[in-house]
């Protein structure tokens, strides 16, 4: 290998060591706090009144993804970001490519584990150093609201696997069809949103036990989080001192 060689590779290292001590310190909470209000909140809005290509939501979901990847210095979980994301990534492209076949439940199983192994990392990340601080307030909102996006892929599982899983009335008092794919990811979320704030307006309900059993879990969750959360968060700062 040449000089001018090994000088390129170092440039990268030095690029890729920057990048993951970037997203293993807490600044980039609020980084991804931006990216993770604009998935819940602001996304499923364009997405419903179409002003959004769906390749466009793909690449805010392998974003989020691909930030999965800096959120450890663990080996073994850096190992398992990586082949969960490149998986994903190649079921993504296969899906908007020319090829004849589409692995679409596949990719979404994926998308589970994905945001599963996303959550435990910034779970990690949140309580690490018996530190408390605004950015750690900040990293606790962020795993609420991918709780949230969690719930949603496992709603697109439901709807694949058994063909139903929440079902609403529109305002011509038609009921609203659901088909599972990226188009409906604003209803799902909403959904996912009203159950884990234990709000429950009623205008979408659970058609199935999984789905039944999943909005029952999310309200769970939504009720024992904040305290567990503001507990440890306390105990971690009286250890600290």
């Amino acid at each position: 290998m040449t000089q001018e060689e090994n000088s390129k590779v170092h440039r990268v290292k030095r690029v890729v060591k920057h990048i993951a001590n970037y997203w293993l310190n807490d600044a980039s909470f609020v980084v991804l706090l931006v990216a993770l209000v604009f998935t819940v909140f602001i996304l499923p809005v364009l997405i419903e009144y179409g002003h959004v290509n769906m390749f466009f939501v793909n690449i805010v979901f392998i974003f989020l993804f691909f930030t999965g990847i800096w959120a450890s210095d663990n080996k073994l979980l850096i190992a398992l970001t990586t082949l969960l994301f490149l998986a994903q990534l190649g079921l993504r492209i296969l899906r908007i490519s020319d090829f004849p076949f589409e692995f679409y439940f596949l990719e979404r199983i994926m998308g589970l584990l994905n945001m599963l192994v996303f959550i435990f990392l910034n779970i990690r990340l949140l309580f690490r150093n018996y530190e408390i601080n605004l950015y750690r307030v900040i990293g606790a909102i962020n795993v609420y609201l991918l709780i949230a996006i969690l719930g949603a892929f496992a709603l697109e599982v439901i709807q694949i696997s058994v063909g139903s899983s929440i079902s609403g009335i529109n305002k011509d008092l038609e009921i609203i069809k659901l088909s599972g794919v990226d188009s409906d990811f604003s209803t799902y979320i909403y959904f996912c949103l009203v159950s884990l704030t234990t709000v429950g307006f009623g205008d979408y309900t659970p058609v199935n036990i999984m789905s039944k059993m999943l909005a029952v879990m999310l309200s769970t969750i939504g009720v024992l989080y904040p305290a567990v959360v503001i507990a440890k968060l306390v105990g971690t700062s009286t250890h600290s001192k």
